[in-house]
């Protein structure tokens, strides 16, 4: 006869993750997370024709638009770890995508224990070459990075009221094969000259996936991290990297004033300004980066591909 032990067992169930933002960086971090079969990993998308992809990758398909609150009823006390990764929409200087999320979060049965912010590092704004680090003042000065800074104090707010362990990751800019300039550079577009150039800040996308999968483990409560590699290199020198490696001819450098006019107000927002953020805080995480530089990654991209053509 069974022990009473047996008798009441409950099978093993796994621990709940919806992916709010299916994105490129989403697609890896839903890739992460089932490959181990950790999880039971849910994706929102508001594209039905995404779902075969979601499904073959070994996560379930949610339907809904974060700007449509009613569409999102299926995600009350579906599952208690979020990843959030849904950029805020195009206008406006407040968050109201993160602002409807948050609203059903906030309801259901099982309660949400765990969420994951992809932030921006464009919430320090510029810092005039220096230092931008996890306690550096925020000075958001576009309007895209306010909407960023917006949600992450929505997020604070709410993960204080509801008990939740929340991680904000600051990312820089995101690349990795098909995503290099070198349509810019092949277009000609100009790059500021070196006395007067901005500091970039990078993360290679499979390194991003993997850090935000250590951030639901490892992650200390209402933290801030900078998704960054830490290398400090100015963005004239990242695009005569990415030429070089691709035998393409160097973007021309020239003053700032003439630069402004020749590329787009988005662009120009991106050169401006000009920061050195740090990583020192992703040791928390336990995350050992793959590309410790663009430099590394574009050295073992070209030894692969020895024909010099960028991939798609």
């Amino acid at each position: 006869m069974p022990s009473s032990h047996h008798a009441l067992a409950v099978p093993f169930q796994r621990p709940r993750v919806l992916i709010v933002g299916c994105g490129d960086i989403g697609m890896r971090v839903l890739q992460q997370l089932t490959r181990f079969q950790a999880y039971r990993v849910f994706a929102l998308t508001s594209q039905s024709s995404r779902f075969p992809e979601i499904r073959a990758m070994g996560a379930i398909p949610m339907l809904g638009n974060l700007d449509q609150i009613d569409t999102l009823w299926r995600l009350r006390g579906l599952a208690s770890t979020v990843v959030h990764l849904a950029p805020p929409q195009q206008t406006g200087a407040s968050d109201l995508r993160t602002h409807n999320l948050l609203r059903i979060l906030s309801q259901g049965a099982v309660t949400v224990r765990r969420l994951v912010y992809v932030s921006t590092t464009g919430v320090y704004g510029d810092c005039g070459g220096g230092d931008a680090i996890e306690t550096t003042t925020a000075n958001p000065q576009s309007e895209r990075a306010m909407r960023r800074w917006d949600a992450e104090w929505q997020l604070r707010q709410w993960a204080l009221l509801h008990h939740v362990r929340l991680s904000i990751l600051r990312v820089p800019g995101i690349y990795d094969a098909n995503r290099l300039p070198t349509e810019r550079i092949k277009a000609g577009t100009p790059a500021l000259l070196p006395e007067v150039d901005a500091y970039s800040n990078h993360i290679q996308a499979d390194d991003l996936a993997r850090i935000v999968r250590a951030a639901i483990y490892h992650g200390k409560p209402q933290r801030v991290v900078n998704a960054c590699d830490g290398a400090q290199t100015k963005m004239g020198d990242y695009f005569d990297q990415v030429a070089d490696a691709f035998g393409l001819e160097r973007p021309p450098r020239l003053p700032a004033d003439q630069v402004q006019q020749l590329v787009s107000p988005m662009l120009w927002s991106f050169m401006r300004e000009s920061r050195r953020v740090g990583n020192d805080r992703l040791r928390e995480l336990k995350v050992q980066l793959r590309y410790a530089s663009t430099q590394d990654f574009l050295s073992e991209l070209t030894s692969k591909n020895p024909s010099g053509q960028p991939r798609d």
